[in-house]
């Protein structure tokens, strides 16, 4: 058999990457090499359009193994599973814990519990998780921060009250009193003394983890995953710091640190960014000397960003969710929360729920994803993706340790201005159509309506009503600025009726009418698309017989010299013109009174709430 694959390979001869590169710049006909095919990341490097093996030679990730220092590749050697989680609001606890039951036998195996601190005390824990088998469910609670110490003892009193095996309990607290400063400006440092008391609660239970890095919040806010990562090593370090310098043992205090991050729909870079978050926060605990390199490992909890989710066109968030729980998966995340598609503008509904269940365990049992560790290894693209995102984000880490660590730099509003700064860009983009977000600001669905369905604000479970101290993030979805203005449009009471009057040219008239339909479908406008009109004459006659409060004109650069104006004056002001591209004689048509052109160039936002206000609706 290997003889006869040795005679398979001799009959090929191997091209060199110089060969490679000339054979792409034959195709490439005279086009930049660089501007054409080097993709140029968000996050502050550039990847190739391909990679060999001599690239990945010079790479030290390859040479890791799974389940082994600095864990690349990965926690486990032997299989990838990981928990299916699912969070549940727990105002009741009663009403909490049924629903706990009812989906841990639908192949939920963890379980995230959101309540006040008020609601804390013994009975409230026994109600919650009464009927529930603790060693085998993994277990994680958030509540208030000042409440957490208590929440402690009240579990690790449960747990011995039933008499369970501590090494089988799995779980955490999501203790994180610098997300409050970082998202809310909230001052909480004063409570960052109760980190010894929390690992010393839970220092017998070696899987139950009680301090918090909660980067998904950023992710959640517009970070780049660059931000997410290096934000997430500084976060952790500052935690790690403060544990061993009160005099806890580094492995202890490392084993009681998880990582909840956010995953977006970045496939590939997602991939490597837990790969490269698990490099180097091993890396950086290894640094603290501890007694096995078991305690270098990373927990990491990954939840699907509501960032770039949709009111409209919601069903689209399943295919956001799905590519993005797969990235996660296949990068060996510890567990997994599906955020349900229709999360973003209401409660979510049984319905909802249960696919996002079902998207876990369809990668999982259909697609075996729990069964391969470390699936994308070896893979020349991803190892050089690791290694450029690590690279990145090990740039960022040590910024902000130089400038005194994440809690000053939180205490500055350094990454509140950073992050904020991002968010700003990417709405800025997703304005101008350089962010694509399918269904809302491309390709959207021309005939939906809200049906009363309002995006919903987020909720926060501490009563604290303190002014705040620092700077904080200020963040709205992706989405929110075009949502608002189609809501905007059907507050109106009569969605605008925009007709395309094709003329000339069949292939530019017909590239400009689906161009045109799309940009002004994103506003709510009902669209009238045609095959063509002989006249310009005819074409206004029929938008004025469709009742159109916007007439596209849609033709050929060359041709609006001669069918703009006319087309212009025999419309008369009955309707909004418009001109669909950026013609050579468009100042000439400017001079003749037509002032509204569309293009790839345009803030597609602006322009349509420019529109809306022409169109009197407010």
């Amino acid at each position: 058999m290997s003889d006869n694959k040795e005679k398979l390979f001799t009959e090929f001869t191997a091209p060199t990457t110089q060969e490679w590169l000339d054979k792409i710049q034959a195709d490439l006909k005279g086009a930049d090499f660089n501007k054409k095919l080097v993709w140029r990341t968000d996050e502050g490097f550039s990847m190739q359009p391909f990679y060999r093996r001599e690239d990945v030679l010079k790479l030290k990730t390859p040479d890791a193994l799974p389940g082994e220092f600095p864990f690349v590749r990965g926690n486990k050697k032997d299989n990838n599973t990981w928990y299916v989680r699912q969070n549940i609001e727990a105002a009741d606890a009663k009403e909490a814990n049924a629903k706990a039951l009812d989906v841990l036998n639908k192949g939920v195996d963890s379980l995230g519990f959101h309540f006040h601190g008020d609601s804390i005390s013994a009975e409230f824990v026994e109600t919650l998780l009464d009927g529930i088998e603790c060693e085998c469910v993994e277990l994680n609670f958030c509540t208030c921060k000042r409440r957490s110490l208590e929440l402690a003892k009240l579990l690790v009193a449960y747990f011995e009250k039933k008499g369970y095996d501590k090494e089988k309990i799995v779980g955490s607290i999501d203790w994180d009193p610098i997300e409050k400063i970082v998202m809310k400006g909230k001052d909480t440092s004063k409570i960052l003394s109760l980190a010894p008391q929390l690992v010393d609660i839970f220092k017998d239970y070696p899987n139950f983890r009680c301090i918090a890095v909660n980067t998904v919040s950023l992710n959640n806010a517009g970070a780049y995953i660059v931000q997410e990562l290096g934000y997430a090593l500084s976060w952790g370090n500052e935690y790690l710091s403060e544990l061993v310098e009160a005099g806890v043992a580094p492995e202890l205090a490392a084993s009681k640190i998880k990582f909840n991050m956010g995953i977006t729909q970045n496939y590939f870079m997602e991939i490597a960014k837990f790969r490269a978050a698990r490099m180097l926060w091993a890396d950086i605990v290894k640094q603290y000397e501890p007694k096995c390199d078991c305690a270098c490992r990373m927990c990491v909890n990954a939840s699907t960003t509501t960032y770039n989710m949709t009111m409209f066109d919601s069903y689209v968030n399943l295919l956001r969710t799905q590519t993005e729980t797969m990235s996660a998966a296949l990068a060996g995340v510890h567990s997994i929360v599906v955020e349900p598609f229709d999360v973003v503008y209401e409660q979510p509904t049984e319905f909802s729920e249960r696919i996002a269940r079902n998207q876990q365990l369809l990668l999982k049992e259909e697609s075996h994803f729990d069964k391969v560790v470390d699936p994308a290894a070896g893979s020349y693209f991803i190892e050089e993706l690791t290694t450029s995102l690590a690279d990145a984000a090990w740039k960022l880490f040590l910024k902000i340790e130089d400038e005194g660590g994440y809690l000053e730099a939180v205490k500055k509003g350094t990454v509140q201005d950073d992050i904020n700064a991002t968010n700003a860009k990417r709405h800025a983009d997703a304005a101008k159509r350089k962010e694509f977000i399918l269904g809302t600001n491309q390709f959207p669905n021309f005939t939906e309506t809200s049906e009363g369905r309002r995006p919903v604000s987020c909720s926060c479970h501490c009563g604290s009503k303190e002014e705040s101290a620092f700077k904080k993030i200020e963040s709205a979805r992706l989405a929110a600025d075009f949502e608002q203005l189609r809501l905007q449009t059907e507050a109106g009471g009569k969605a605008p009726v925009a007709f395309m009057l094709t003329i000339g040219n069949l292939a530019w008239r017909q590239a400009r009418a689906q161009f045109s339909s799309n940009f002004l479908a994103c506003a709510g406008y009902k669209i009238i698309d045609n095959l063509g009109f002989d006249t310009v004459e005819e074409g206004v006659e029929a938008a004025m017989k469709a009742g159109a409060d916007i007439v596209v004109l849609c033709s050929s650069d060359d041709e609006y010299a001669t069918y703009a104006v006319p087309a212009f004056n025999c419309l008369a002001n009955r309707a909004m013109f418009i001109v669909a591209g950026a013609p050579a004689c468009m100042d000439e048509l400017k001079a003749a009174g037509i002032e509204n052109f569309i293009h790839v160039k345009c803030d597609v936002l602006e322009t349509l709430k420019g529109y809306n206000a022409k169109l009197g609706i407010k």
